[in-house]
């Protein structure tokens, strides 16, 4: 009974699919409400208020690279699930899981935007991104494995997305190690290769990122 229900469990794409959409829409909600207007108390003059904005400035920039980082991996999920025939048990667990760690993001930004010089609060930003990539692969490699890709799904789709993933996972490393020099020149690099995959699609020279 248990090995009948299991294998019945967790074959709808179009509910995960639902449930990624509604969490991702969620998380990308809660980014924007780290950011608040600057208190009105503090605020005396066009100059008080021009250097509260300009010291709003990091939790800015935080935010946008947290939306760009959904982004991306919000449009490599789809494109994954665009792609399975059928979904199992084990596979919905393994996008549930990575699902766990778009919720996780919001805390994440809120930890670097609020600390941004520290080390330590980078890490916790890249152990995320490293998350999103490790799951992604899993996912993609598992749907291959067992065979719930889409007879029609494009013969490079496996190589090439986790190329992508590889690629991408390796040069978010980098800019995190870089913070051994400065957190600074990490979120700089970080930044660049988000636009980057953003991007690539549209520069001929990229397209193969």
């Amino acid at each position: 009974m248990i090995t009948h229900y299991n294998r019945l469990a967790g074959q709808s794409i179009e509910r995960l699919a639902a449930l990624s959409d509604g969490v991702f829409a969620v998380a990308m909600t809660l980014l924007v409400l780290d950011l608040r207007a600057p208190a009105i108390e503090a605020i005396h003059s066009e100059a008080d208020l021009r250097m509260a904005l300009v010291n709003l400035a990091p939790r800015l920039l935080v935010y946008m690279m947290s939306f760009l980082t959904l982004g991306i991996f919000w449009i490599g999920q789809q494109t994954q699930l665009n792609y399975l025939a059928r979904s199992d048990r084990n596979l919905t667990w393994l996008h549930l899981v990575f699902l766990f760690a778009v919720t996780t993001l919001p805390f994440a930004t809120a930890l670097m935007a609020e600390f941004f010089v520290y080390r330590t609060a980078l890490a916790v930003y890249w152990v995320n991104l490293a998350l999103f990539g490790a799951l992604l692969f899993a996912t993609l490699r598992y749907a291959g494995h067992v065979h719930l890709l889409k007879v029609d799904a494009p013969p490079e789709l496996l190589a090439g997305a986790n190329r992508r993933i590889v690629i991408a996972q390796s040069l978010y490393a980098f800019g995190a190690l870089m913070a051994i020099v400065d957190t600074r020149l990490s979120i700089a690099i970080i930044i660049v290769v988000q636009l980057i995959y953003a991007i690539a699609p549209r520069l001929p020279l990229l397209w193969r990122l």
